[in-house]
Formats: structure tokens, C-alpha cells, sequence
């Protein structure tokens, strides 16, 4: 035999031991998993689905219950609609009539995307997996699970026709809102038979299982339950399942769905937990697991919040602020103690006709504690804290007159040479009025605006976002959208968020991880977590301090809000701090105690304006002082730490607007004196220096010596021809007095 003929026969030997390892391997994997699996004819012998409670943070009051009882009721397949079978079809599985149990098209994209995202994320599953999973199999995304599934998809589909595996399946699956199967959808969300429903209802319906919880028409995702329905209208529409005509139509048309019937405490809160186990535990485990959920929910304090938020809603229809919302937190562990989204989650959408989601004022199903929205004057906080940790003091002066910010825009607040005006940049304070040198912490007491710009020009925008990173702000996340409006609230923020952060200054600096689980148990007992404390300093406390005496000077403030505001809780010592936004479309109010942060926004869903006296100080503060006051009226009184006094060898850091200069002088032509000049002419004279903080020290140094060159600065310019002017126009009040430069001859 030749050599070559000899390499040939070796490599057939080894490819045919090869192939028969690989066949008893595969043969010895199937008999492991089948051997195991249960038998697709036991349909009645299912596992029994357990309902999930959510309980307040006593573990006794029950706040919901997540499928306690199963909605379903049988309708045979020929009572289904061809339409809803079809729509189900395109959405789940379209090559269900083509396949054999299993769509290799669909596992083999899943399988590449899994690998290439390193983890098992994707779907695949055909119908028939899709139920066998929901009858027999946990949710877990393992191979071994796939395997089994995959046998059993074979073996049912070797038992039943393609029909009947799909009636098993429109009758089986969750829907969501405890109703299980395609009749009980329909009945639960519009009222009908599915033989009843339209088309439209119809791609809605289909559209529910993929995430029966996070697609729920009741919950905070409803724009994500239209686009996947109007993808379903589409993929009906190409498979040419529906006309052209029936098609546009549709696409156009509006949904309805009938008013949640079903007892829900705290239901934003709910849904929020809600939200929260489906991520980390799967949709399936929540709805028929069985688990126990104790939350940090306060459940006396989340019924004051109620009240309070329904009630100051309702008042504040007079400045055309349609809801309102409230978050409540203990500053100290980090727990929601209480959550209302909106005045009324069970509440029709206002006005009558509106679409949710589009234009309507009220929206009670969204939850607006969650939502973006722009937190106006309560972001500056963050900005002042940022600048006093770079080592600015609240004595720090800066000039609140006219400023254009702009550096390729004039001092005087005309745009500069092929500029276009909506690039200059000149904000004015709440008031209109300007007030000259105002210290830091005037500024902030007060909510100055012009002067809080500086303030974040001074910290550094992006050092001032880092900071508000730390402290919990999550969503600051393109920086290059922010420029030196940030202080005034031009970002998007939550107000969950706003009030976690305000939770660091009421600790002291300490972040208490936010969190709203005391403890999640199986159905036999099992912890599957546990409340542990997670903190970490993100500021020092000096700082922290610094920001709550001033946020808790009732004095300091009276002159924007006066001594009697709704800020003030008289004897209580409470840090607080208002927003509105430029436009008028958001108001706020974030405060705390030692003890209780809260946090309150006023507004409307879609983003009209309320009424130009609707500041925060006027539609949120109220809703705030009544929620903190009630909350703590049998808790005794607590003191803020107080901070140190800060003192430097800088007049500008100090409180002192100006710096003084005695040289000596000839009297008689005001020239500096010289060994030249007669003694009995030579004078000492004070001259009162007057200029803008940039030419005191360098903005990223200021404890730091004088700067070399302040006008190199792109914001000295116009900062310093700003106050030059305003000295100009109040020559009563401001003196400057400029230094002579020339010597006496």
C-alpha cells in the first residue's frame, strides 16, 4: 500500500471514530435529559402557579398580589379569530407552521448574538417552546433548560397537530393583569369575547406576551406596548395577513382600554417593585413563584403622601398645574418610605379625549417620581458644593448685575460680529431685579441666577456633573449637551434621583445606597436577598454642612421668600430647596431633616406650562411642607450639625467686596510720591479697588495665589466690563477708585 493511500485510510478510521464518539455522546445526552423530563400528555398534572405578594416594610400589609388567581377561561380553536392567530404567529414565531418543534432560524440568531454579547440573553424559542417553557420548565436561561426544552418542543410536536399546540398555547400563556390565555385577555383589558375584538385590539393583545408585565397598558411603558403592536400591524400587513386599506387604518387608529378593576395599594410603588423583580428574577418566576416581598414602603407615610399629593394637585388647578408627585426617603439607610407618582394612578387621563403619551395634562399611570424632567434652581445645590469642595467659601463674592456669558457675544448682550443672537447667553434672576456683590451663600438662599452661573463657571461644569454623579444623579449621561445652563436645570433628571442626592447632604456626606427591598423570600422561606447596608462618603462632611445651614437659614432666604414661607417648619430645622424651570413647565421642591428627605415636582404630563406665578416656592412648597410636617409631628425636633468657619487671607473669599490699597501720594497732582516730592506734600491715601472675582484668583486655585493674567480668562472680559458698568450706574453705593500709575517728578 502506498504511503499516501495509507494516510487516507487513517484519516477515514478516525473521522468514523470521531463521528461515532460524537453520536454516543449526543445519544447519551438525550437519554440524561429525557429521562428526567415529564410527559407532554400529564397536561393536568402542571405545577401549581403561586401568587407573588409585595407587602409594606412591616411584612404584614399587603400592598398587591401578583397572580393570586388565574384568570382563564377555555375557548375552543375555532372560536379564536384567524386574525389573533396570525397576529400571535408573526409576533412570536413566524415559520411555526414550517418547523418541527424547534425554529433553528430563530435559536441560530439567538445563539450568535448570545456569543457575541457574551451572555444568554436572546430569544429564539418557536410557539411550541414558548409553551412548553410556561408549562413544565423554570425560566432560567442555562443550556441545560434549552436542551430539555428543545426534547419536549420534538415530542409534543410528534403528539399534536400545529393547531392544537397553538390553542394549548392562546389558552395557556400570561397576559398579564392575572389573566391567563387569549379569553381572558380580552375580557380583563376591552370588555369582549376575542371573537369580539378588533383589529387593532388585536395586534395589542398579541403584543402582550413577549413581557406580559412590562408591556401591561397600565404600567409606565405604554409608548413600548404601541410600538411593538404597530410591529405586529406591519408584519401582519407584509405577510399579507391584512389589506392595504385596513392596514393604514389601523395605524391611525386609537386604543381604549378598560379602567384597572383590581385593589392596588401604592400602585406606583408597586409597579416599581414590580419593575425591579421581573430584571432580576424573570417574569416568570415573579407571576407563579410564590415569592414574599417586604418593602421599605412606610405604609402611613405613603397614605399621607397621597393626601397630600391629591389635595395640593386639586388646589393647583388654579395656576394650571395638572399633577403632582412625591418621593420620601430615609436619609440615614437609604429606603423609599413612601412613592406617589402621580395625584391619581386610577385616574381618568385629562383632558377627556386625550392620548396618553402624547397630549394629555394628566396621566395618572405614569410615574412621574421616575420620569425626566428638568429640575430647575434645584440642581444648584450640587454646583455649590462643587465649587466650596474645589475651595471657594459661602462668604465668596461674586456680582449679581446684567452678564452676557457668552464669550463670542458682546458685554452688553449683543451678539458679536456673524454671531447669531440665540448664541449669546444673558440669564436674568426670578425677579428681575439685580442686587450687585452678593456672597455664595446669599446666592444660593436666595436662587439667584446670574450669580449661580458664575458660580458653575467657577466649580467647572464637568466637575460639578462628577459630583452629582456621586451623590446619585443618573442620567447626566451626554456631557456635551450641558454647558453653564445646568445650574439653572438644564438637564434631566428623576425626582427619585433628586431626592437620593439630597439624602448625602442630610448624612452628612454619606450615600445610602436607595433602595426599596427589605427582604425577598421563595414560597418555602428561603431568603433570596436581604436588605445590607451599602454606603460610601461622596462628600466631605464640611461640606455637607455648609450646604445645609444655608439651605436651613430661614433669614438668609427671607428676601425671595420671606420669614413665613411654606419653607419654613418653624421650630424644625429643615434644609430646602426650590426649582422652577425657565419655561414654566416643571416646579419643584427637595427638602430634608436630619432624618426624612422628601422630594415634591408640580406640573403637567405633557409639558405645557403652568401660570408664571406657579414657581416652585408656590404650587410644590406647600405639598412639601404639609407631607414633612405631618410625617414627623411626633418625632421631636433635630439640629443640623453646624459647620466650621472658613477663613482666608483673600478679601474676595471673605465677604468683602473690594480690596484696599494705601499708597503714598502727592497731594497737590495725586502722582505717586518719590524721593522727589516735598515731605510736607506727601499724603497716604486708601483707594478702594472694585473688580470681578477673576482678577482676585484663579478660578481652578482659589485659595492659590493672584492670577498672572486674568484677562486671558474667555469670561473676564465680560464679566469685568459688567460690573464696571453697574458701578457706573450706582455711584451712590459702589466707589472705585483706580490706583494712580504714574510717579511724581
Amino acid at each position: 500500500m502506498s504511503r499516501k493511500g495509507s494516510l487516507r485510510g487513517k484519516i477515514v478510521f478516525w473521522s468514523i471514530i470521531l463521528a461515532l464518539i460524537f453520536f454516543v455522546t449526543a445519544l447519551a445526552t438525550v437519554f440524561y435529559y429525557v429521562k428526567e423530563l415529564p410527559n407532554p400528555d400529564s397536561w393536568q398534572t402542571r405545577q401549581v402557579v403561586q401568587s407573588t405578594k409585595i407587602f409594606d416594610r412591616t411584612g404584614q400589609n399587603i400592598l398587591y398580589e401578583i397572580h393570586g388567581e388565574e384568570k382563564r377561561t377555555v375557548v375552543a380553536f375555532d372560536r379564536i379569530p384567524d386574525l389573533m392567530k396570525q397576529a400571535t404567529i408573526v409576533a412570536e414565531d413566524a415559520e411555526f407552521y414550517q418547523h418541527s418543534g424547534i425554529n433553528f432560524r430563530g435559536i441560530l440568531r439567538a445563539v450568535t448574538n448570545d456569543f457575541l454579547n457574551r451572555k444568554l440573553a436572546e430569544g429564539g424559542s418557536s410557539i411550541t417552546q414558548q409553551l412548553i417553557k410556561n408549562a413544565y420548565l423554570s425560566n432560567e436561561k442555562t443550556f441545560s433548560r434549552k436542551i430539555k426544552e428543545a426534547i419536549l418542543a420534538i415530542e409534543m410536536e410528534r403528539k399534536y397537530s400545529k393547531n392544537e399546540i397553538l390553542n394549548f398555547y392562546l389558552n395557556q400563556i400570561p397576559y398579564g393583569s392575572n389573566s391567563y390565555g387569549i379569553e381572558a385577555a380580552s375580557l380583563s383589558y376591552f370588555g369582549k369575547h376575542v371573537w369580539d375584538v378588533d383589529l387593532v385590539e388585536t395586534a395589542y393583545l398579541a403584543a402582550l406576551p413577549k413581557a406580559p408585565s412590562y408591556y401591561s397598558p397600565y404600567g409606565s411603558h405604554f409608548n413600548d406596548l404601541k410600538n411593538r403592536a404597530d410591529y405586529i400591524l406591519d408584519r401582519m400587513h407584509e405577510y399579507k395577513y391584512i389589506s392595504d386599506s385596513d392596514y393604514k387604518t389601523a395605524k391611525k387608529a386609537s386604543i381604549t382600554f378598560l379602567k384597572r378593576k383590581e385593589k392596588i395599594n401604592a400602585p406606583h410603588f408597586v409597579f416599581f417593585i414590580r419593575d425591579y423583580l421581573d430584571n432580576k428574577y424573570g417574569e416568570d418566576v415573579v407571576e407563579k413563584g410564590g415569592l414574599k416581598v417586604t418593602t421599605t414602603l412606610d405604609q402611613n407615610l405613603q397614605e399621607i403622601a397621597e393626601k397630600i399629593v391629591k389635595e395640593g394637585a386639586e388646589r393647583n388647578e388654579a395656576y394650571q398645574a395638572a399633577n403632582a408627585a412625591l418621593v420620601a426617603m430615609d436619609p440615614k439607610t437609604g429606603q423609599i418610605l413612601a412613592m406617589v407618582g402621580s395625584k391619581n394612578y386610577f385616574g381618568d387621563p385629562e383632558p377627556e379625549g386625550c392620548a396618553p403619551g402624547k397630549n394629555c395634562r394628566f396621566d395618572g399611570n405614569v410615574n412621574v417620581t421616575t420620569s425626566l424632567r428638568q429640575p430647575g434652581s434645584a440642581f444648584k445645590p450640587f454646583v455649590y458644593a462643587a465649587a466650596f469642595r474645589k475651595g471657594y467659601t459661602p462668604d465668596t463674592v461674586v456680582w449679581d448685575v446684567p452678564t452676557e456669558f457668552s464669550p463670542l457675544c458682546n458685554w452688553d448682550r449683543t451678539p458679536g460680529l456673524n454671531v447669531s443672537e440665540d448664541t449669546c447667553y444673558h440669564p436674568v434672576n426670578y425677579d428681575g431685579l439685580f442686587r450687585g456683590p452678593v456672597t455664595f451663600k446669599q446666592a444660593l438662599s436666595n436662587s439667584l441666577n446670574v450669580p449661580s452661573v458664575k458660580v458653575l463657571y467657577l466649580a467647572g461644569i464637568n466637575d460639578a456633573i462628577n459630583l452629582a454623579e456621586d451623590m446619585g444623579i443618573t442620567t447626566l449621561k451626554d456631557r456635551s449637551r450641558y454647558g453653564l445652563s445646568l445650574v439653572l436645570g438644564g438637564a434631566e433628571v428623576k425626582l427619585l434621583d433628586m431626592v437620593g442626592a439630597y439624602s448625602v447632604f442630610a448624612n452628612d456626606g454619606i450615600k445610602m445606597e436607595p433602595t426599596a427591598i427589605v427582604k425577598v423570600e421563595d414560597s418555602n422561606g428561603n431568603i433570596l436577598e436581604e436588605y445590607r447596608e451599602q454606603s460610601q462618603r461622596v462628600i466631605d462632611a464640611e461640606i455637607a454642612r455648609i450646604i445645609s445651614d444655608i439651605l436651613s437659614d430661614n433669614t438668609a432666604r427671607a428676601p425671595m421668600f420671606g420669614l413665613n414661607s411654606p419653607l419654613n417648619l418653624g421650630d424644625r430645622p429643615a434644609a430646602v430647596k426650590t426649582g422652577t424651570t425657565q419655561d414654566y413647565r416643571d416646579a419643584w421642591t427637595v427638602g430634608y431633616t436630619p432624618t426624612l428627605v422628601a422630594g415634591v415636582w408640580v406640573g403637567n404630563n405633557d409639558n405645557t406650562e403652568i401660570q408664571k406665578s406657579g414657581a416652585g416656592a408656590m404650587v410644590a412648597a406647600p405639598l412639601w411642607h404639609d407631607f414633612i410636617k405631618k410625617a414627623l409631628e411626633e418625632s421631636p425636633a433635630e439640629n443640623f450639625a453646624e459647620p466650621e468657619s472658613i477663613l482666608s487671607d483673600k478679601p474676595i473669599l471673605n465677604g468683602q467686596y473690594y480690596n484696599q490699597a494705601t499708597l503714598k501720594i502727592n497731594k497737590t497732582n495725586g502722582l505717586l510720591a518719590t524721593e522727589k516730592t516735598p515731605a510736607d506734600q506727601i499724603v497716604e491715601k486708601t483707594f478702594k479697588q472694585i473688580h470681578e472675582i477673576l482678577w482676585w484668583l484663579d478660578k481652578n486655585n482659589p485659595q492659590g495665589p493672584l492670577p498672572d493674567n486674568p484677562e486671558s480668562d474667555s469670561q473676564y472680559q465680560n464679566w469685568e466690563s459688567a460690573i464696571q458698568v453697574w458701578l457706573g450706574q450706582n455711584p451712590t453705593n459702589f466707589t472705585n477708585q483706580n490706583l494712580p500709575q504714574d510717579f511724581d517728578h
